[in-house]
């Protein structure tokens, strides 16, 4: 198989992440801003979409050049060899973003792209300039940043975020990779009680049950690149039941998610329901101030309201010193906290052990993180 160029895109703050699962499941990588490098074939393309819990998409890298002039951009677009991975009835549309570039004009330079991938194709398949674009989807991206251009074939389709079980969901939801990277951030042991005390559709509590049981977040949606006609047929399919054949439904899970809004109980069981893990997590409507619990060794991992709006700032305040009277009474217990209030910690009453800066959108949040101190279970006799 030909191997391609390849680059796994994601949220600014979890690039070390998406790096750690691309050498987890066995690749060389390349951390950068927003993105992370490997090489790999079609069998590793849809590998990675269907395994990688933090990315945003997986992308292959079609050329990079410096461009200085429209011309100079179209004679270097025209070279690639395009042909070799659009079919002559693709539909490829191209968005184009620029930075700090000589060419930054991004209506003209997609225009320009366009235009040289429609010349080099009409010239291959014989057809006077005019293509039909009735067939598969091939998007494509131009990227142009301090003159350098990266063109890309993204193969993913719809974001990875998109797991395809998330039904319904409330006000401000968070991103399904994002939710997976707070959890991989946690280093929670799947033997130990977790919980989410404000769960609201239950994205968090899902995405760890997800993690635990070893289930691929892409197993049940669809990728771009699955239908393209030189994608092995049945290659996706075997690579599923592999992905399947890998998850582990035995081992026992203590993970609970809570909200004071029963409707989103609701909506949290419904989505944990699609996603094959209703049965590994316990939803029940309780307000933070009420949570107590008699477990040691515990994560609880929440995505609180920010209080962006100045009339929710007084009320949302007022949740997060509920949260620091509650948890001041589980010293064993770990506590990750995210939010856009840098003011948090005084509101909590107690410094983070560790700040994390993360990017929910394009929202600036900090990821409050307390260490607790790991109490050994007591010793049962036989």
């Amino acid at each position: 198989m030909e191997e391609f160029r390849l680059l796994a895109t994601c949220a600014s703050g979890i690039e070390a992440l998406v790096g750690r699962e691309l050498r987890d499941l066995g690749y060389q990588t390349q951390v950068e801003n927003g993105r992370v490098r490997f090489n790999g074939t079609i069998k590793d393309i849809l590998r990675t979409n269907l395994w990688l819990r933090t990315a945003d998409r997986v992308k292959i890298i079609v050329g990079e050049f410096n461009a200085y002039s429209f011309d100079e951009l179209f004679e270097k677009t025209l070279a690639l060899p395009w042909d070799q991975l659009l079919p002559m009835d693709a539909e490829f549309p191209v968005e184009g973003k620029s930075r700090n570039s000589k060419l930054h004009s991004v209506p003209d330079v997609q225009s320009i792209v366009k235009k040289a991938i429609v010349n080099q194709l009409a010239s291959t398949y014989h057809r006077n300039g005019h293509l039909p674009e009735t067939g598969a989807l091939f998007p494509l991206e131009v990227a142009i940043n301090k003159d350098k251009v990266l063109l890309t074939l993204d193969t993913t389709g719809s974001s990875l975020f998109k797991r395809g079980y998330r039904l319904e969901k409330g006000g401000a939801p968070l991103k399904e990779n994002m939710a997976a990277a707070l959890v991989m951030l946690a280093k929670w042991y799947p033997d130990n009680p977790f919980v989410d005390p404000v769960c609201g559709s239950g994205t968090i509590p899902i995405e760890a049950a997800l993690l635990a049981r070893n289930i691929a977040p892409g197993f049940n949606r669809a990728f771009a690149c699955e239908k393209w006609d030189w994608v092995p047929k049945g290659l996706s399919q075997e690579l599923r039941d592999e992905a399947d054949s890998q998850a582990d439904y035995d081992m026992d899970l203590d993970i609970s998610g809570y909200d004071i809004d029963g409707k989103m109980i609701d909506i949290a069981k419904l989505n944990a329901q699609e996603a094959g893990v209703l049965h590994d997590i316990q939803f029940k409507q309780l307000a933070v101030k009420d949570f107590t619990t008699e477990k040691i060794n515990g994560v609880i991992i929440a995505n609180p309201p920010y209080g962006e709006r100045l009339s929710d700032r007084d009320t949302v305040r007022i949740l997060y010193r509920q949260m620091g009277q509650v948890y001041a009474k589980l010293p064993s217990w770990s506590k990750y906290i995210l939010t856009s209030d840098l003011e948090f910690e005084d509101y909590f009453g107690k410094k983070a052990t560790k700040r994390r800066k993360l990017y929910n959108g394009a929202l600036r949040t900090d990821y409050f993180q307390y260490w607790g101190k790991r109490i050994r279970p007591a010793r049962t006799e036989n």
